[in-house]
């Protein structure tokens, strides 16, 4: 397993921990070993854990790729949707464990997971798109109209509005917040209580409860490659 994505499997939970320098930049590289990675767990049967580093999940895309020309940008864009896509119809139960900032792509993987928990303290959750110049695109729009508060999509897609980690349960972003000693444990109980769950079961209704959305960002995807290249 690629370094950016290290992979620890214990008793049916999978963590894949994100480890791509000081922001967890969401690269090219970094999304083809997060494919692996739920490759591999899907395979293990695994309940999944995603986390980052000390203090952050990911600061976003990496804009080196981004502001390299535009078809880089549409390709990682393109990249990112489909991951998001793949985290949402993933066939066992996705948590994670947020252990600081989660901006921009950092905070669509929190709005693509089934259990999303944060840690106290003063970090930015949120999807910063518009305040560095960027439009939104369209499977980003979809993602978030589905999974934030009505309140909440309109100030966070259109005024980009940054959440602390307390506001960002009541956005949607994430579902609970506990102190930073306690988030791996509090993830692994989490785990342990959604291994009991049936995992058909799970997965059979998780694709019904999300069909629209799906069909609706594989539409998104494709507008996003027209419109962006």
């Amino acid at each position: 397993m690629s370094e950016l994505i290290t992979y620890h499997l214990d008793d049916g939970i999978a963590t894949l921990t994100l480890n791509n320098g000081k922001v967890n930049a969401i690269s090219p590289d970094l999304i083809t070993a997060f494919n692996a990675a739920l490759d591999r767990a899907q395979q293990d049967r695994a309940v999944v854990i995603i986390t980052g580093q000390p203090g952050i999940l990911s600061g976003g895309y990496d804009l080196k790729v981004m502001t390299s020309g535009p078809q880089a940008a549409v390709s990682l864009v393109t990249a990112g949707s489909t991951l998001s896509r793949r985290l949402l119809a993933h066939p066992f139960p996705v948590i994670v464990a947020c252990p600081g900032h989660a901006v921009a792509k950092g905070a669509f993987l929190l709005l693509s997971a089934d259990y999303r928990i944060g840690v106290e303290g003063p970090f930015s959750i949120g999807l910063n798109e518009v305040q560095i110049g960027m439009t939104m695109h369209h499977a980003g729009i979809e993602l978030a109209r589905d999974r934030l508060r009505r309140s909440a999509f309109h100030r966070s897609v259109i005024n980009g509005e940054m959440f602390d980690p307390t506001s960002a349960v009541d956005a949607g972003f994430l579902d609970k917040v506990v102190a930073v000693d306690t988030l791996q444990e509090t993830a692994l109980a989490a785990a342990r209580q959604l291994k009991k769950i049936n995992m058909t079961a799970h997965k059979n209704t998780k694709l019904k409860v999300r069909k629209a959305l799906l069909d609706t960002l594989d539409d998104a995807i494709i507008l996003d490659q027209e419109h962006l290249g």
